[in-house]
């Protein structure tokens, strides 16, 4: 398959867009002092697999809009709902330091990417395995969103909120 150099960037920017994000809200000391479960990754990991999972998402979002494939259009507006749900996230976790709304949104996020493996796959089965990993990062992040839900009832307002 060719590539499409400036169709690539486009999806480039627009996925580390979503993920600039993170660093405007960044996790900080209120993110320390909660509780969270032993099998919290380091913080180092997270920009290391969101800056893989990004270009995969990219180049695999610019194979299907290359593919012409009759549910390329379908399957491109699935990558669009499940980057809008990706972008919401840290704010609403880290900005707004809200642990609940935040899980609904990479709930969101969760069945969006799902649905965006499945719709890559049939259109392009290579794109809908370099999006594979991101379901199964995406899995990872709810439980772990959910637990430190469970063991933090007052997160908001031990940031002041």
């Amino acid at each position: 398959m060719l590539m499409d150099w400036p169709l690539f960037a486009i999806f480039v920017v627009t996925a580390f867009a979503a993920g600039s994000t993170g660093a405007f809200f960044s996790p900080g000391t209120w993110y320390e002092r909660l509780s969270k479960p032993v099998w919290t990754p380091p913080n180092w990991l997270f920009p290391m697999a969101w800056f893989v999972l990004y270009l995969s998402m990219a180049y695999a979002a610019m194979r299907i809009a290359i593919s012409g494939h009759p549910e390329m259009s379908h399957a491109l507006a699935i990558w669009g709902l499940q980057i809008v749900f990706n972008t919401l996230w840290s704010p609403v976790f880290f900005g707004l330091h809200r642990l609940f709304p935040a899980l609904i949104v990479l709930f969101g996020m969760w069945a969006s990417v799902l649905a965006m493996v499945i719709a890559f796959w049939r259109v392009d089965p290579v794109a809908g395995a370099l999006v594979a990993p991101y379901l199964v990062w995406t899995s990872y992040a709810f439980a772990l969103n959910f637990s430190i839900w469970r063991r933090n009832p007052g997160a908001a307002q031990m940031a002041g909120a």
